[in-house]
């Protein structure tokens, strides 16, 4: 991506800094008094998370391309990296001062129910020995403090770790420098206070706390807690090799992701500019990259304060439990792949349950008429009932074909374990493509009838896993139409032989047939508009930075088609700027449950086509990865999926609009507030409960 300084659209945003923006709608919740007390923990938490993530991939990448001979820009806004990365850091130094207010205000408001974070100020005399004694037993012998030296080199800081760093100070008034790790299985990270139920000390800052007893013959001149994050955006790109087991390199460059370098440090106190310089020397990170941080420098620690309010009986400061429901389109009392032949059907996670499908699969282990079973698996949960259900298959003599993605970011080390489970069980087992990773959600169960080939095929927009299946919102069509399942295996077989489809009817399969069919389906549209008739697109995806695509959206608005968007995070369009997107309504949801389906919706109802798909509008989808959208034909599903769609686009409790301005706004679009999440599970309980 070398190019020239060129003058950015007014509608183009920078994907990097979009992608901020939503991570301040998770922050946003967190600070929501709307959202239950306990409930917004978890999201302060998944903040933090997220900018971790964030600074290993996407900084992590940024800061590659700078070391580049060229200068590089991206297409969007044409910043280089370097003025990415600074903008970068300017914004998350904003969010983490929004940050701080935001969790005292959670910790003033978790006082009144029992809970309290106390550091040493705020304890007796009494206590203070309590925990004295505490880290005498129980912390310190598991503690390897280490003065750095000529004999004891600075050691290598662990990834998202946490660490006490001091400086010391000797009777001969030089100084030297400490390191503790503070991360440990062995204690607790939150210490109770005996004598206060409900009152806590995080287990690093005991630690900084009692340094002292750690270097007796020293002076603790300055101290502080320090946390690394570091680059982890591998290349699994180059270990393409003819002659090298790729599960083996797979392995050998997840070990190298663990030591590569770091792209921000976090302090949890202000220490003297000539610490931080030695420090920042030591572990190769720009000063640029400090951060001081007020809060916890891990908030991990919040879920072990959810488990303790729960154990107080303090249900109220939760949401409502809720369970997925079994659908009620099929009778698990009948066989599944006899109600599959007679009509699709359309799942929609959380609000229905995965069982439906693992069922299915489970019975076509076991079906005589079934040949084979093929998958694409990308992510999946711990004790996979997915991979125990073609186990189970391979074991009844069934051809099983999976493909494993290895190169599934931060899952890889799990996928790997489960294609040695699947090889071993007899399943025939594949790892990607050369230069394509395939992220696609495809399975296929082929029949053997009377007569001939039949095809249940299952398309769906997240992956294979039941806990995230409780997760995020998703939707899963099993359809028996046999173009559909025609085309299924024409996927696979390329797949198979190391290719990617050439050409299709019914679905939509990246990298050489969704990103033109979806332009040539705006383009009908548009040809719609130009005759002064009615024209729409709906288009529900988690990130939009296809640039070739935005520039057709912005075609179509231009041309007066009608164009409503729901993407949850990365937006580099701008709509409502006149001229150019004038006709372009974007909202966002950031509620209890992650918004992870996606949705294409072409043309008004009379001529409508509707696709459910894995792949969002990102270049790295829509032409980079094998992705499957598929049509839902049925005229009750489609329309089922067109209510699900106007009912989030008129979701103002959790729904935020994207305005001309670049910025997320509250709405007003009900007499009373609309929860979109909540309505979808309380008709799933509904819809379950007719059918009990």
């Amino acid at each position: 991506m070398k190019n020239k300084a060129l003058k950015a659209e007014p509608y183009m945003m920078n994907r990097e800094l979009s992608w901020l923006k939503f991570n301040e709608r998770v922050l946003n919740e967190a600070g929501n008094p709307r959202v239950p007390l306990a409930e917004r923990l978890t999201f302060a938490s998944i903040y933090q998370s997220n900018l971790d993530e964030f600074y290993m991939v996407r900084v992590g990448t940024l800061m590659d391309q700078m070391e580049a001979p060229e200068e590089i820009r991206e297409n969007k806004t044409n910043m280089t990296s370097k003025e990415q990365v600074k903008a970068i850091l300017d914004a998350t130094r904003v969010l983490d001062k929004k940050k701080d207010i935001i969790y005292e205000q959670l910790m003033g408001e978790l006082e009144p129910q029992g809970i309290r974070i106390i550091n040493f100020n705020r304890l007796s005399g009494e206590e203070g020995d309590l925990l004295e004694t505490y880290f005498d037993h129980e912390i310190a012998p598991y503690l390897s403090a280490n003065i750095v030296s000529k004999q004891q080199p600075f050691p290598f800081l662990k990834n998202k770790e946490i660490y006490a760093v001091a400086l010391l100070g000797t009777k001969s008034k030089k100084t030297k420098v400490a390191i503790i790790p503070c991360s440990n299985n062995v204690f607790k990270r939150l210490i109770d206070i005996p004598t206060r139920p409900g009152t806590f000390m995080l287990s690093e800052e005991l630690i900084l706390h009692f340094l002292p007893k750690l270097f007796p013959k020293y002076e603790i001149v300055e101290k502080s807690l320090l946390r690394i994050t570091r680059n982890a955006d591998i290349d699994t790109e180059t270990i393409y090799d003819e002659d090298m087991d790729y599960r083996d390199a797979m392995e050998n460059l997840i070990k190298q992701r663990k030591r590569m370098n770091p792209v921000r440090m976090e302090l949890s106190r202000e220490i003297n500019k000539k610490l931080v310089n030695e420090i920042c020397k030591c572990v190769n990170v720009d000063k640029k990259h400090v951060f001081m941080s007020k809060v916890p420098l891990d908030m991990s620690f919040v879920f072990a304060i959810q488990n303790y309010l729960r154990g107080q009986e303090k249900e109220n400061l939760f949401y409502h439990k809720r369970n997925p429901r079994m659908t009620d389109q099929l009778n698990d009392k009948e066989s599944l792949i006899g109600q599959v032949e007679k009509k699709d059907v359309l799942l929609s996670y959380p609000f229905e349950n995965i069982k439906s499908f693992t069922n299915l699969l489970y019975e076509a282990a076991k079906d005589e008429s079934v040949v084979s079973i093929k998958m694409t698996l990308y992510r999946l949960a711990d004790r996979s009932q997915i991979v125990d259900a073609l186990v189970d298959a391979a074991e009844n003599g069934k051809e099983v074909v999976v493909l494993v993605e290895l190169r599934a970011r931060f899952d890889e080390e799990s996928n790997i374990e489960y294609s040695r489970k699947l090889e071993e069980a007899g399943c025939r087992v594949i790892y990607g493509l050369n230069g394509f990773k395939v992220h696609s959600k495809l399975c296929l169960i082929t029949r053997k009838t009377g007569d001939g080939l039949a095809y249940i095929t299952q398309v769906g927009t997240g992956n294979y896993n039941e806990k995230t299946s409780k997760l995020y919102t998703d939707l899963s069509l099993i359809t028996a139409n046999q173009e559909i399942g025609k085309e299924a295996a024409e996927v696979f077989a390329c797949l198979l032989r190391g290719e990617t489809i050439e050409e299709t009817h019914l679905l939509l399969v990246a990298p050489k047939c969704l990103q033109n069919k979806v332009l040539a389906m705006i383009d009908e549209e548009i040809e719609h508009a130009k005759k002064n008739e009615p024209a729409y697109v709906g288009i529900k995806i988690n990130s939009l930075t296809d640039k070739v695509i935005i520039e057709k959206l912005v075609e179509a608005s231009q041309a007066g088609v009608k164009i409503e968007m729901i993407v949850r995070g990365i937006c580099c369009m701008i709509p409502e700027i006149k001229g150019y997107t004038e006709n372009i309504t974007v909202i966002s949801i950031v509620g209890r449950f992650l918004e992870h389906s996606r949705i294409y919706r072409f043309g008004t109802p009379e001529r409508e086509k509707v696709y459910i798909a894995s792949a969002d509008y990102m270049t790295r989808n829509t032409v980079r990865r094998v992705e499957v959208a598929a049509p839902v034909l049925d005229d009750k599903l489609r329309q089922r999926l067109d209510d699900m769609f106007d009912t989030m686009m008129r979701d103002d409790e959790k729904g935020k609009r994207l305005n001309a301005k670049g910025n997320y706004e509250d709405r007003i679009v009900n007499d009373t507030k609309l929860d979109s999440q909540e309505l979808f599970y309380e008709q799933a309980y509904q819809n379950a409960q007719k059918n009990a």
